[in-house]
């Protein structure tokens, strides 16, 4: 398989490597077509790859040609959008060698108390899809919890964690900081031991995948059964750059799947930043920045109020490596499967409820951290199980940022009869007898709401104002942008 990597060193001009692009057609006449055009081959195109639900096909294109070869699919009224078929790498930081407590986390966001208060560690029918560099299924620690998955990197049933020097086993720490059963002497425990782990590999021994295997994966799980999916890996790319895996994730919150996505270790802001798939922010999905043992922002950790909607342990966690073994590491990508195991741990209790109630309900519940996401808040486990449990309020969205004229249609769980809304700053936010918020002008409010027997329950803080939007770059090499905007001169980046 090939794939192109996004790094400077290959960004050169006269490239002797085809590029691949993935082109997604308007309707399936268009991709079934494609692969009986004899001409692609003359010009220098090659279909190599098709995703039927996605729509798209991935072109390998000779560098001679690629300037030619992508005006021509440009021009072509069929085609809905192009791109380079780029790469995403697994958010690791670099190993802390501060000696820490073994799996201080758990203890910081009440595992226990959370167990205890459920009466159980979670339910086999909830499945938790670690999209990664595979899963050592075979780990006594994990192998009770493991359920079929694939490999699209070899295109077989066997997602194996293959290590190398820039993967220690990426894949198996975080699916044991998810589901590690804590039933081996001298091993770890998941935030939901009692799970169903779906391994899905197209993260090489390199921490390196392409953006077609990471659509492939997403569309896996979703037909597959997955509840949750867990993805600890991105890039700080341009949106229009990335169309085929953001479309991706927007598939997978359509169907109800619950996607959980590291803010990235930059130590950005991703408000400022495009960071995908964590700024792929729809209804089911929720992106989560880093902390510490002080509730702090780890130093490597993105965050953003607009775009980060919650923070959680990552630094020296402890947890599975592949061949029985353990390790800690540090990033967004372990504070990621955390999160991930506390919403399987949700769903274990109420298997109806949606990403955006999850969502709501752990930024509701979370222990106050300086750290800027959307609650600044880090997530407590027994806070959000007890809450669930005694049927306490919480509304949904509880916290966002909007945009001044926009309107957002408030959900209330567990108020009863009529409910009345009413904003703390009119001026900013005015809300309906429906629970129907408009964003007047810039400026923070929350929204409190109370039922008829007297019980209130206001939201976080709602956020007038904008956050990171599109940035138009060309999103083809220098050389094939020169050529296209002499072509399509209107395009947004050519008028820069």
């Amino acid at each position: 398989m090939k794939s192109v990597i996004l790094a400077a060193l290959l960004l050169v001009a006269g490239r002797a490597q085809a590029t691949e692009y993935l082109v997604k057609y308007k309707n399936t006449k268009g991709l079934n077509a494609i692969h009986e055009m004899a001409a692609l081959k003359s010009a220098g195109m090659m279909v190599v790859d098709s995703h039927a639900p996605g729509s798209y096909v991935v072109v390998d294109i000779a560098p001679a040609a690629e300037g030619e070869a992508v005006t021509s699919l440009m021009s072509d009224s069929n085609i809905e959008w192009i791109h380079e078929n780029g790469e995403v790498r697994a958010f690791e930081a670099p190993v802390d060698t501060v000696a820490l407590k073994d799996q201080w986390a758990l203890a910081k966001v009440q595992a226990t108390k959370a167990w205890q208060r459920a009466g159980n560690k979670g339910n086999r029918k909830v499945i938790v899809a670690v999209i990664d560099t595979g899963v050592d299924y075979q780990h006594r620690a994990l192998s009770v919890n493991m359920v079929p998955g694939f490999d699209f990197i070899r295109n077989n049933a066997d997602p194996m964690d293959e290590t190398g020097r820039m993967n220690p086993g990426h894949g198996t720490h975080c699916a044991g900081v998810i589901g590690a059963t804590g039933l081996i002497e001298g091993g770890t425990v998941g935030l939901s031991p009692e799970v169903s782990i779906m391994p899905i590999r197209f993260l090489g021994p390199t921490g390196g995948g392409d953006f077609n295997n990471a659509v492939k994966s997403i569309d896996f799980a979703i037909e597959n059964g997955a509840q949750v999916i867990s993805a600890s890996w991105g890039a700080t790319i341009a949106r229009n750059k990335v169309t085929a895996l953001i479309e991706a994730v927007k598939r997978a919150s359509d169907k109800g799947v619950i996607f959980v996505v590291a803010a990235a270790n930059d130590g950005r802001n991703n408000d400022k930043t495009e960071v995908y798939p964590a700024n792929a922010t729809f209804e089911n999905t929720i992106a989560v920045a880093a902390s510490t043992q002080t509730d702090a922002k780890a130093s490597f950790s993105n965050y953003g109020k607009a775009n980060v909607h919650v923070a959680a342990p990552g630094v020296g966690i402890l947890s599975t490596i592949p061949k029985d073994g353990y390790m800690e590491m540090s990033g967004t990508s372990m504070a990621t499967p955390l999160v991930a195991g506390l919403v399987a741990l949700l769903k274990a209790q109420d298997p109806n409820l949606t990403g955006a109630q999850i969502r709501a309900l752990i930024q509701t519940t979370g222990a106050k951290a300086a750290i800027e996401t959307a609650c600044a808040c880090r997530v407590d486990a027994f806070n959000a199980v007890d809450h669930l449990l005694s049927k306490k309020p919480w509304m949904v969205p509880a916290a966002g940022t909007f945009d001044a004229g926009s309107t957002v249609a408030l959900a209330n769980m567990n108020l009863r009869g009529k409910v009345q809304y009413s904003s703390s700053n009119p001026e900013i936010m005015t809300v309906d007898d429906a629970g129907v918020v408009t964003m007047v002008k810039m400026g923070t409010g929350r929204i409190l709401a109370t039922d008829e027997a007297g019980q209130q329950v206001s939201t976080l803080d709602f956020i007038v104002g904008k956050g990171a939007g599109s940035v138009e770059e060309c999103p083809y090499s220098e050389s094939v942008c020169r050529w296209t905007c002499r072509l399509f001169p209107s395009r947004p980046y050519c008028k820069k």
